[in-house]
């Protein structure tokens, strides 16, 4: 067994549904990273970049070739959001991440992208089943996640609704391709992003507000 093999080792037994390491870790870590953005800490990105890799042995484990090349796509773009926020960090000058909703015109991007994206990785995880044995859904999360992470890294509202969408396919996704704690926590998941998109939304709005007068902005 190499150095890393026990991460695919079973930790725990539950619903009948071996539970291993690397599964456990990498989702606790998403977890973390998740709960890091509702407050708009920079430490989010690099923590999701460390629950990425580690998810990408649990996918592997579960025959996933479509989850482990959303976790390669999750590294990818933690990176960009790292380096986004951390500009946006630098220029706002109080340390802190300006939160709003997206123009029309993004939305617009959002939407038709992930719709041709989910279109066009579909029809490749069809056309070459070894990569996916649940094409469509495992798509439809591939490229929503990336949606998500962008919307995220640009400070978007909209990025909380994004995870939502993609948490209703992959609860049962995650049970029916026996990574039972991963289906556990996206039900988390769901609850985290109801709250952040609470705090994000109150944040816009009150950024939204014009000062008082004799207020200083």
């Amino acid at each position: 067994m190499s150095g890393l093999g026990w991460l695919e080792s079973p930790a725990f037994t539950a619903f009948d549904q071996q539970v291993i390491w690397s599964d456990l870790i990498g989702n606790s870590v998403g977890l973390v990273a998740l709960a890091l953005g509702w407050r708009r800490s920079l430490w989010t990105w690099p923590v999701q970049l460390l629950s990425g890799v580690i998810l990408v042995a649990a996918y592997a484990h579960a025959e996933l070739a479509g989850g482990v090349g959303k976790q390669l796509l999750v590294i990818g773009v933690a990176l960009w959001g790292w380096r986004q926020w951390t500009h946006g960090r630098q220029q706002s000058g109080d340390g802190s991440l300006a939160v709003r909703f997206a123009t029309w015109k993004e939305r617009g991007l959002l939407l038709g992208g992930t719709a041709l994206g989910t279109l066009a990785v579909g029809l490749l995880f069809t056309a070459v089943p070894e990569l996916s044995w649940n094409p469509w859904p495992d798509a439809y999360i591939f490229v929503g996640t990336l949606a998500a992470m962008v919307a995220q890294a640009r400070g978007l509202v909209e990025f909380w609704f994004a995870w939502i969408l993609v948490d209703v396919v992959g609860v049962p996704l995650a049970f029916s391709s026996g990574l039972a704690f991963s289906g556990l926590v996206y039900v988390v998941y769901f609850a985290l992003a109801l709250w952040g998109m609470r705090d994000w939304w109150l944040r816009s709005r009150a950024a939204a507000q014009p000062p008082l007068k004799g207020v200083p902005a």
